[in-house]
């Protein structure tokens, strides 16, 4: 078998001490080579830049397996969704979904977004307490999940519903999950869904300014998207660009203040070190649809294998000083937001929110600093803050 090949390594994902800092496990299995068989997942791993962007890039790798495994009932509510998320669909269907939602969700679109960005950013400083504060809860999460609401077109008033289905959703891409994790998640799904088809068919009715409107507008080649497209696409824009935006901006400041870099310059160079020093998404999987050489290994037709992009963004052969945080950094492709066919359709929104936040933190709260060691969430294959107490000097 092809895997005994490989050389194996073991860590629990759940570890305290890999939960606050993966990176030295990381190192540890990079020295072993640029593919490991990680034991605790039962998943080869690519560990090094080459070879997870050669793998995210191959169009004979993709996100559906050749043999898709039954779906448990109580799991049923939340794949009828997925199986409409562009996330997990390939090409020729994948195409046509990705191409009639950038139709709608253009970057003129999002670049218009940057004033509001900036006025809200200023609003919850506003709103911060003298005293010490979690940058998490009280910063963090409410400006993306707010900024989604905006852009959907739905009442602001729904942000705690849209921001608890996201949490609960988004625990099935969580290592270790339970069964009242899966059923949280279904549930979620259900009442996502069941609120954005009523939604959906008002804005039919009564269209507006917002991205379902444009959604529902969205036409090429006489192909429009479905109600359940539509649904999946709101749902995949707010579960994965709310929670890539929650953690990277915490991460972020986290970065900025141990590294005495407090307040900072906020330009693009910086955003994008921020984003491959301490990426939000460590681990992300694709299935292989032919056999595949890997770095001098081959991949079988339908097996699978986990791309490691947080040890990618730290791989000492593509980055001169890769554990060095160096904000003006030379532009580079880095993986904290995927490569090739998925790659995340909303970076640039994650990238506005980012710069945006940071300048508004910067300017406002120069003498911001630690209340307390930073507690990072054991949350993996995410990677992020559970908080981060914080006071302002």
């Amino acid at each position: 078998m092809w895997l005994n090949a490989l050389p194996v390594f073991h860590q629990n994902p759940a570890d305290v001490r890999f939960v606050q800092d993966p990176y030295p496990a990381y190192d540890r299995m990079r020295g072993l080579g640029p593919l490991v068989y990680w034991q605790d997942y039962s998943l080869p791993c690519t560990t090094g830049f080459a070879a997870t962007n050669a793998v995210l890039r191959d169009r004979r790798f993709g996100r559906v397996p050749l043999d898709p495994p039954a779906i448990p009932p109580h799991l049923t509510p939340f794949y009828a969704v997925e199986a409409h998320s562009m996330l997990e669909l390939e090409p020729p269907r994948h195409t046509r979904l990705r191409g009639l939602v950038l139709r709608a969700f253009t970057s003129r679109r999002i670049a218009a977004l940057g004033p509001q960005i900036e006025t809200l950013a200023h609003e919850l400083i506003d709103a911060l307490p003298n005293h010490e504060f979690d940058l998490i809860d009280q910063f963090a999460q409410p400006l993306p999940v707010i900024i989604i609401a905006r852009l959907l077109g739905v009442p602001e008033s729904m942000a705690p519903d849209l921001l608890r289905w996201s949490n609960a959703m988004v625990g099935m891409y969580q290592a270790g999950r339970s069964r009242a994790m899966e059923e949280a998640a279904a549930t979620a799904a259900t009442e996502f869904a069941t609120f954005l088809r009523g939604y959906i068919d008002a804005r039919r009715n009564s269209p507006a300014d917002d991205l379902i409107t444009h959604l529902i507008a969205a036409e090429e080649d006489g192909q429009t998207l479905s109600t359940d497209e539509m649904i999946a696409t709101c749902i995949l824009l707010l579960n994965a660009g709310h929670e890539a935006t929650v953690h990277s901006l915490g991460l972020a400041v986290k970065t900025l203040l141990e590294h005495d870099l407090w307040p900072a310059p906020v330009t693009d160079a910086l955003v994008e070190e921020c984003l491959r020093f301490d990426p939000a998404l460590h681990l992300f999987t694709r299935w292989a649809y032919d056999d595949i050489d890997v770095m001098g290994v081959t991949v079988p037709r339908g097996a699978q294998i986990a791309c490691l992009l947080g040890a990618a963004n730290r791989c000492p052969r593509h980055w001169d000083n890769a554990h060095r945080f160096e904000p003006t950094r030379p532009a580079k492709a880095h993986s904290g937001f995927g490569a090739g066919l998925h790659f995340c359709l909303g970076a640039p929104l994650a990238r506005l929110e980012l710069r945006y936040a940071l300048h508004a933190l910067c300017a406002r709260l120069p003498r911001l600093a630690l209340a307390e060691p930073p507690r990072m969430a054991n949350i993996y294959h995410f990677h992020g803050l559970e908080r981060l107490m914080l006071r302002a000097g």
